[in-house]
């Protein structure tokens, strides 16, 4: 695990400012990886070619240095994740008589792709973003795993192209700030978070995941191409006690090859199924007692701890729980929020962090429970879009209407708790008579009827502006199944919410976390089931309840569980305040010209005179307020 950066100057005669560039953006993330770094740089042709790594050392300690090169120097890669199947793949490639120098990761993409080229990058199971350059043909490879878990930035203009793990890399070496992109501005807004190919800044931009880049250092020019995916042809016919005993198999197995390790490892529980099926699959194949960590909060709502300490108990683990409060936040959330370089509205990035850096001081690995949810369709608005084709099926839209309008008052909450009233609130303002349900429900800022209210007119995109390339990268225009809604989330809120807040949290306290769910022949196995299996009735995740349940107390996988929140609403109003306060000023809004500033305004003075809850919109405003103040306007 590591961080990667990567320079093509365009200029001859520019390694001396290529190797200095490459320092200072190897400087900005010693957080990824504090072990050692490596660099490599030469000219080719008339331009300038230079690839560095930081290494958080996990997997061949004494061997694994970056950059790796082929036998005869032709070619050379850097390398940031695990590859999981890498011992299979490699034992192929023995059997070839292919010889490795190393025990790592690393070395196995690099003579995989000797062997079989871009054809290899299918082969890899794990979580990934490598460059490789290819001197024999003057080429650079840079590609991102099936999900993308790594990040990977790069930018170009006429006089260079860069690459990196984190987008503070880039910035920092440019002559100037890019423009605010527009685009990336909407979809923050909205979604809270900026899902690839877009980026905050023009010019600047995300590889998409399970995609490689293919640079061509002869013409300068750049190509961008998907990597095959194998998919099920047919829906499976196993009746459902064998489908959950093939599930069981596979989760096992994907927990085993994801533990394999050099340094201790242990696991995030949270007392959620997905958490507490990982925590128990590792304590079954581990030789030792399994380290155990969660947190909790003093408000009571959002305090899941009791049922950690039930899986704890259960598998017999070390269990180290933490419960925090607003002050243990206090002197982390600038820096937790700035670290994510583009604005990134997900409060759950909070207790995520601090999970991440209390388990650093005992581990150096933690398997998590992300992406049970996408994958066996465990969140309440994929049952929301069920109730929704019901209710506008039976009740008229102008009824409806009616019905919202009532609610605002009568459902109306002064404070962040997410009670009933406030899922009740949601799931009747989500409604959607056009078929854009999900679109809307994803919408966790500001929603599509009330966006324009917000923001100048120039700071205005349509829906379809919006979400149009979206639907028609997954072919989804208007979702109406589980399918659909698991597909959809996929390309936009695991790659750029989820995946992003464990990987910015985790990597700025040096802690690799690794996701057994991700696991692209898991993702495969779930899409070809019917989707009863995974949704039955209202029962979400239904499937992976069945396969586990034998292994945990009755009822245990059936309680319901609130998620990774916290009260920022109330924080907002509290130890934050001050600083909201500043951000909402009327004169510097005008000057800025993005918002509407009466409308701006209104619901902040509303939130902080406790008159109404809009902690949603209020954070997300908070947040993008903290970047633009403490990144985009700072030399």
């Amino acid at each position: 695990m590591c961080g990667i950066n990567g320079i093509i100057s365009k200029n001859q005669n520019q390694l001396s400012e290529v190797k200095q560039k490459m320092a200072r953006m190897n400087e900005l993330i010693f957080h990824r990886g504090p072990d050692e770094d490596g660099f490599f740089a030469e000219d080719v042709n008339s331009a300038t070619l230079g690839m560095c790594m930081r290494r958080l050392s996990i997997i061949d300690l004494t061997t694994g240095k970056q950059p790796i090169f082929s036998d005869d120097n032709s070619i050379v890669i850097v390398f940031n994740g695990e590859i999981y199947n890498y011992r299979h793949l490699k034992s192929g490639l023995e059997q070839k008589g292919i010889r490795f120098n190393t025990t790592s990761d690393t070395e196995v993409i690099l003579r995989l792709y000797e062997e079989y080229g871009t054809e290899s990058f299918k082969m890899l199971d794990g979580m990934f973003a490598f460059s490789i350059f290819d001197k024999r043909i003057n080429k650079l490879f840079i590609a991102r795993d099936f999900f993308g878990e790594k990040p990977l930035y790069y930018y170009s203009d006429e006089n260079q192209f860069i690459w990196a793990s984190e987008l503070k890399s880039i910035i920092n070496v440019l002559d100037k700030k890019p423009e605010i992109s527009k685009k990336g501005l909407n979809l923050f807004f909205r979604l809270t978070y900026i899902p690839a190919p877009f980026t905050i800044y023009e010019n600047v931009l995300k590889l998409e995941a399970n995609h490689y880049m293919e640079f061509d250092m002869n013409s300068g020019s750049h190509k961008i191409i998907a990597i095959p995916v194998e998919s099920e042809k047919e829906k499976s016919k196993l009746k459902l006690p064998q489908a959950a005993s093939v599930l069981k198999e596979k989760v096992m197995e994907s927990v085993e090859s994801r533990s394999v390790s050099d340094v201790p490892l242990g696991t995030f529980l949270s007392g959620g199924v997905d958490s507490s099926i990982v925590s128990w699959c590792l304590s079954q194949i581990s030789d030792s007692k399994i380290d155990t960590f969660s947190i909790g909060f003093e408000k009571s709502v959002f305090d899941e701890t009791d049922k950690s300490r039930v899986v704890s108990k259960l598998i017999n683990s070390t269990h180290h729980e933490f419960v925090i409060n607003e002050n243990d936040l206090k002197e982390h959330v600038h820096d937790i929020i700035v670290n994510f370089d583009e604005p990134f509205a997900d409060s759950s990035s909070l207790p995520s962090f601090l999970v991440a850096k209390k388990t650093s001081d005992y581990i150096k690995v933690a398997l998590t429970g992300d992406g049970g949810d996408e994958v066996f369709g465990g969140y309440n608005k994929y049952y929301i879009g069920k109730l929704n084709k019901i209710y506008t099926g039976i009740v008229p839209s102008a009824l409806h209407s009616a019905v919202l309008k009532g609610s605002r008052v009568l459902l109306k909450t002064k404070d962040d708790n997410r009670g009933k009233r406030f899922r009740l609130q949601r799931l009747l303002s989500s409604v959607n008579y056009n078929g854009g349900f999900y679109w809307d429900i994803i919408s966790l800022g500001f929603t599509e009827d009330s966006y324009s209210n917000y923001f100048r007119d120039e700071y205005c995109f349509s829906h379809s502006e919006v979400f149009d390339s979206y639907k028609e990268k997954t072919g989804i225009s208007n979702p109406g199944s589980l399918s659909e809604y698991r597909e959809i989330d996929r390309h936009l809120s695991l790659e750029g919410d989820m995946l992003v807040k464990v990987d910015r949290t985790s990597m700025l306290n040096s802690l690799e976390c690794r996701a057994p769910f991700l696991n692209k022949e898991l993702w495969k196995y779930a899409s070809s089931l019917p989707e009863n299996y995974l949704m039955k009735g209202w029962d979400k995740k239904f499937i992976l309840k069945e396969a586990f349940r034998s292994e945990f107390p009755e009822g245990f996988l059936d309680k319901s569980k609130s998620g990774f929140g916290v009260p920022v609403g109330d924080w907002l109003r509290s130890s934050l305040r001050e600083e909201l306060e500043i951000y909402a000023k009327r004169d510097s809004l005008d000057a800025q010209g993005i918002f509407n500033v009466d409308e701006i305004s209104k619901i902040v003075d509303e939130h902080l005179s406790n008159k109404k809850d809009h902690t949603f919109k209020i954070w997300t405003f908070y947040c993008f307020q903290k970047w633009y103040y403490s990144i985009y306007t700072m030399n």
